[in-house]
């Protein structure tokens, strides 16, 4: 039982870490790109750059968020 609460506990500090916004952002992106994909609202073509650009955005406003976090404190 150790070894696979050892394991999970690997992948969760693994994936979220320090920043669980970024995490849960990807997640948001990936939602909605199934989204997309699911009810054809959108080419096939376009899901990819859609996504990337999702990503993107996540991971930037995140570190934005971060850097305005650090020069309040």
């Amino acid at each position: 039982m150790r070894l696979i609460v050892g394991f999970f506990e690997f992948w969760y500090d693994f994936i979220v870490g320090d920043a669980w916004e970024i995490a849960a952002g990807i997640i948001l992106v990936l939602a909605i790109g199934a989204i997309l994909v699911h009810t054809s609202a959108v080419s096939t073509n376009l899901i990819p750059p859609i996504i990337g650009l999702g990503v993107i955005l996540v991971v930037a406003l995140s570190t934005l968020w971060e850097a305005k976090r650090r020069a309040q404190a």
